[in-house]
């Protein structure tokens, strides 16, 4: 995999490569479900990282953290001992307090898993808050234009 370790965007989709490791898999070497959500933190990550807004540099700079308050997974498919999976993280809208992201782990062309994330903004303390100027500037420049329309000011 040539990809830089924090993946690349391209056509509105961040791109992020893993490989399956031994701890990543049960006894008969399938990966373990909730790795999937591990899998999928790391994508998101090296996303926000490839945007240049590290979640240290939003708390330090704005305030503010990100925390999943909503995650729905659909498995499809097992990934295995050292296969070489892509996880795809799609925005869907980014508004108010919120982002709402479209996962996929991939093997190849086979999906092997689908998460939907619901992902807020809060301060250091724990209360919700507007998604920073800087985030969202972030997100849209990865917006496609067919997309939904990423807005700070929306509900």
């Amino acid at each position: 995999m040539t990809a830089p370790a924090q993946g690349h965007v391209a056509d509105g989709v961040h791109h992020f490569p893993i490989r399956v490791y031994y701890e990543d898999t049960d006894a008969a070497g399938i990966v373990y479900y909730a790795n999937y959500l591990k899998f999928a933190e790391r994508a998101r990550t090296e996303m926000m990282r490839c945007l240049g807004v590290e979640h240290e540099k939003i708390r330090r700079d704005a305030g503010v953290v990100l925390a999943v308050r909503r995650a729905t997974i659909d498995h499809l498919a097992p990934a295995r001992l050292d296969d070489e999976l892509q996880v795809t993280t799609r925005l869907i809208a980014a508004a108010g307090a919120t982002v709402t992201l479209a996962q996929e782990v991939r093997r190849g062309s086979d999906v092997l898993a689908r998460l939907e994330l619901i992902v807020a903004c809060l301060t250091t303390s724990g209360r919700p808050r507007r998604l920073p100027p800087a985030l969202v500037a972030a997100l849209a420049s990865i917006f496609r234009k067919d997309q939904h329309m990423v807005s700070e000011h929306a509900h």
